[in-house]
């Protein structure tokens, strides 16, 4: 498959599509018909194959309808509808979006940047059923009515940027498919699948592989309107999906509140539960194992590969916690993390394939840096750390960035993770890096307790003495009811220090 509309177009027209709790299902037909609406929309608004149009819409299956079909016409630049004014002036300005959608009752910033812009408002109604909508707009134009090739750009992001300016990401219509297929190998998923889609939709995770590997196999997925640990439960119990995937404090979150829901767990028919987007602790992954019954397959992936890069096996007994698994789709080496070739053993994870973008968009210096030519193909440097076991299973130890240099020494926090996750009272946990005025840096971590459970950082801390080298020992242990996340759920190292009163 090499562009977007090949993952719908031979599935059954009855079969369902897109859904939501609560809702009826949209079905392949109904999403078929939907985007020869959307293109003539489209074109009529003047708005051709390679014209960039923003998606700020809220979370759910219009979400996932409306980057499905405008991405067969057009590029789609999915963005988070909590954006502050300034930070829509800054991604509107900088994608160079033609159009926006919007919901027609909604009046908040993106639309006042719209204005300002001269850009063209296309306006979404929901309709019934789930994910069906029509769009309106007063712009009037003309526009070829091509469809985009597969090197044409169907979605594009931006870096979080955590460090620096974010950096423009474009897919091509052939990244977004590959990375589909990829996903729907890996999982081994069939047009029998149903999908819980709990992440956010203007972020890679949820849009490859909860929705487009879901449409690669014919499957079906429901739209949750975002996590929500009070209601994920009544989700599971209504939906009765066969898998869900979600970011390790999702996971961590879901896990506190099972106890209490052993009856739906009981009844679910979840085939397997799938993590990406960060590291997941391996006491974690063997905890959801035990409680749901069923394979929690890690999986490794970001924004420039179109999401996945490595996969654990989906056959129950086969997933390694602590390793994010073997590769999935792309060609994954080791590289030296200063010169360009690739190496054996621990170094810059790099990777080249179908899926991988072309580069980053008017980027020269950020391109020659994180790309490379070796053994005749060409490599992207992801900016982690890692390396591959005996069985070739791939582990991270760390992002390059985010290692720990205690005065020399350099500590990963993904290894002090594992260890204080192993705590019976430690629920979540993150380690990062504080500052030091003689060593430059040393080791911190925020935890928060498990519902229940009583614990002192000085009872934390000596736990982590006995399973760890002294100077990995985090020096400053916060314990908090809550840790700061990033939008789509992930935790995020770099600046916490600075977040928390350390910096």
């Amino acid at each position: 498959m090499e562009r977007l509309a090949e993952l719908i177009q031979d599935h059954p027209d009855t079969d369902n599509a897109i859904g939501a709790p609560g809702r009826d299902w949209m079905t392949y037909g109904d999403l078929r018909t939907l985007t020869l609406t959307v293109r003539q929309t489209l074109r009529a608004a003047g708005i051709g194959a390679q014209d960039r149009v923003a998606i700020v819409l809220p979370n759910g299956p219009e979400m996932a309808a409306a980057f499905v079909t405008v991405a067969q016409s057009a590029t789609t630049a999915p963005l988070n509808l909590a954006y502050k004014e300034d930070e829509f002036a800054f991604y509107l300005e900088d994608l160079k979006a033609k159009a926006i959608i919007v919901e027609t009752d909604y009046d908040g910033p993106a639309r006042r940047v719209a204005k300002r812009f001269d850009m063209i408002v296309i306006e979404l109604t929901e309709n019934n059923p789930a994910g069906s909508f029509t769009l309106s707009t007063t712009a009037t134009g003309s526009a070829a009515d091509t469809v985009p090739g597969s090197d044409d750009v169907a979605l594009i992001l931006h870096t979080s940027g955590t460090t620096s300016r974010p950096k423009i990401v474009p897919l091509l219509q052939s990244n977004v498919a590959a990375s589909a297929v990829n996903v729907r190998d890996s999982l081994a998923l069939t047009k029998d699948d149903c999908c819980l889609n709990v992440m956010p939709l203007f972020h890679i995770h949820g849009l490859i592989a909860a929705v487009s590997g879901s449409l690669a196999a014919g499957a079906s997925i429901s739209c949750a309107p975002g996590f929500d640990t009070l209601k994920f439960f009544s989700w599971l119990e209504e939906v009765g999906p066969s898998w869900y995937t979600a970011v390790p404090t999702m996971h961590q979150a879901i896990l506190a509140r099972a106890p209490r829901n052993a009856a739906i767990i009981e009844n679910a028919r979840l085939r397997f539960l799938r993590s990406s987007s960060s590291s997941l602790p391996g006491p974690v992954m063997t905890q959801l194992a035990e409680t749901f019954g069923a394979p929690v397959v890690e999986a490794y992936g970001m924004t420039e590969a179109a999401h996945q890069m490595c996969c654990n096996p989906i056959e129950p007994g086969r997933q390694k916690p602590g390793a994010v698994g073997l590769p999935a789709g792309p060609e994954v080496r080791i590289a030296d993390e200063i010169e360009n070739r690739l190496i054996n053993g621990v170094g810059e994870i790099s990777i080249s394939g179908p899926n991988v973008t072309p580069g980053y968009e008017a980027n020269p210096e950020a391109n020659e840096k994180n790309f490379f030519e070796a053994e005749g193909k060409r490599w992207f440097r992801t900016g982690d750390q890692g390396e591959f076991d005996e069985d070739g299973f791939l582990s991270l130890t760390g992002r390059l960035k985010e290692i720990i240099n205690r005065g020399g020494e350099k500590i990963s926090p993904l290894e002090v993770d594992g260890i204080l996750s192993d705590h019976p009272a430690v629920g979540q946990c993150v380690t990062f890096a504080v500052p030091h005025a003689k060593l430059g840096e040393d080791v911190g971590a925020a935890v928060v307790l498990k519902e229940g459970q009583s614990a002192t950082d000085r009872e934390i801390r000596d736990f982590a003495s006995q399973r760890l080298a002294a100077f990995k020992v985090p020096r400053k242990i916060l314990i908090l009811d809550e840790i700061p996340k990033g939008a789509t759920g992930k935790l995020q190292r770099i600046g916490l220090a600075e977040k928390l009163g350390l910096g």
